[in-house]
């Protein structure tokens, strides 16, 4: 079990915020949502299979952290995460079955997290047996002169200090290529069918090798991870990627309010309400085939999200409503909430600008009367066009910092101080000018 699942909710909270600004609403239901996987783990096994997690809906506006919220959560909780919008199923072209891909996505996602995972645990031994297999090449090569007196012990100590990194060795490496082609179909029945049908050609057919002309470091990482391929027991990283996904994964569906309600004209799109009730089983608890085998989808926890400007949440099937029982709503974004947003974070749009010049030699730094005429610009845009909540500061900023970016090079050495005075001339005409400013900001 990870400890970070130990968290307290108000411990998770405060892992948020240093990312997210505000929304303490939807932190707060995603928290308890994560700790009581938690308390569930701690349940007698009997209940334990009785309780379901409580899927959560957010309603806000965009860009105002719902998708971020999901996706920090997934990473603090070390879980299987995939995003979708839901609006891509109403696309011509869609067939019933295709929101099974979102389950078969996570399992994959869940499968190279384990993988992942074991080769970081393999990673020394894989190196060691790579690092002697280059030794053994170098010493077979002794051809040239200067390698004559060369020792075993002389060549790994040479590999130590990085002397052989860009001296070139012959070695042989795995063709991943299969030996025929097999065509990928989308339909999940024949893709587990191809997988099947992969696997098996590919214990008849031993792997091919081929030579490869490479640099020492590159062949070390290269030989590396083929040991590490070979050592891994996949047949423990699916066991362990299938209950990971099963009993953590978290799934993101985004713009669910596209379709939400009935449509009313018939076309080339698909029925909204027909993508709802395709929804509807894996929400409420089914069991899909993956390649990986197969994995029931009642323990997983979904969050959708979406604006309902035109829609409500009232408006989709009740059947679905029911299965998200938590609604939190999202504030929109205040000028004070993007002041705070430019330099609180520890990914901070305005640390971000620091570190890149920086790179240029050039010292950027930002007042707080500048932080606060960015973030009243980035408000006043929002309300007189389009809202885009947060993602405006990026506009506003790659407009601000753009002479500045591309003549940094030309000016390394110096120190730019971005004052409220600054931003005002920078941005005072685009800003002003509102027809121009939607089709730039």
């Amino acid at each position: 079990m990870s400890s970070i699942l130990g968290l307290t909710p108000q411990e998770i909270v405060k892992e948020l915020d240093k990312y997210i600004i505000g929304q303490k609403e939807a932190k707060k239901a995603v928290a308890i949502a994560l700790r009581n996987r938690y308390r569930r783990k701690l349940v007698e096994p009997s209940l334990r299979k009785e309780i379901m997690p409580k899927n959560i809906i957010m309603i806000g506006p965009t860009g105002v952290g719902k998708t971020e919220i999901a996706r920090r959560l997934s990473k603090l909780a070390n879980a299987p995460f995939v995003k979708v919008e839901a609006s891509k199923f109403t696309e011509v072209g869609y067939v019933g079955k295709d929101v099974e891909s979102i389950i078969r996505d996570l399992v994959e996602v869940a499968v190279n997290m384990v993988k992942e995972e074991e080769q970081n645990k393999l990673k020394e031994r894989a190196e060691a047996i790579a690092e002697k297999k280059i030794i053994d090449i170098i010493m077979r090569e002794k051809r040239d002169s200067y390698e004559e007196f060369l020792t075993t012990e002389k060549v790994r100590a040479l590999l130590k200090s990085g002397m052989l990194d860009d001296k070139y060795v012959e070695i042989e490496v795995s063709e991943k290529k299969p030996p025929f082609p097999i065509i990928e179909v989308g339909i999940s029945s024949i893709s587990d069918i191809d997988a099947g049908l992969k696997d098996a050609f590919s214990q008849l057919f031993p792997p091919r090798t081929k030579k490869k002309k490479v640099t020492v470091k590159e062949a070390i990482n290269l030989l590396a991870q083929e040991e590490m391929n070979k050592m891994i027991d996949m047949d423990k990283v699916t066991k362990e990627a299938l209950r990971r996904a099963e009993e953590d994964g978290i799934v993101f569906i985004d713009e669910i309010d596209k379709i939400a309600g009935k449509n009313t004209t018939y076309g080339p799109d698909v029925s909204r309400e027909g993508v709802q009730r395709d929804l509807l089983p894996i929400v409420e608890g089914c069991t899909v085939n993956t390649k990986y085998g197969t994995i029931k989808t009642d323990y997983i926890l979904f969050i959708a999200s979406g604006a309902f400007h035109v829609s409500k949440p009232s408006d989709l099937i009740p059947e679905l409503q029911g299965r998200f029982p938590i609604r939190v709503n999202l504030n929109s974004l205040t000028e004070d909430d993007f002041v705070r947003i430019l330099v609180e974070p520890e990914n901070a749009l305005a640390k971000q600008y620091i570190a890149l010049l920086a790179t240029e030699n050039v010292e950027l730094e930002f007042t707080e009367e500048g932080i606060r005429e960015i973030a009243k610009f980035a408000h006043m845009v929002n309300e007189t066009t389009e809202n885009i909540g947060a993602r405006r500061l990026h506009t506003i900023m790659e407009k601000l910092l753009e002479d500045l970016s591309f003549h940094a090079p030309e000016i390394s050495g110096t120190k730019v101080v971005i004052t409220a005075e600054y931003v005002r001339r920078e941005l005072k005409d685009i800003v002003e000018n509102r027809d121009l400013s939607k089709y730039i900001l």
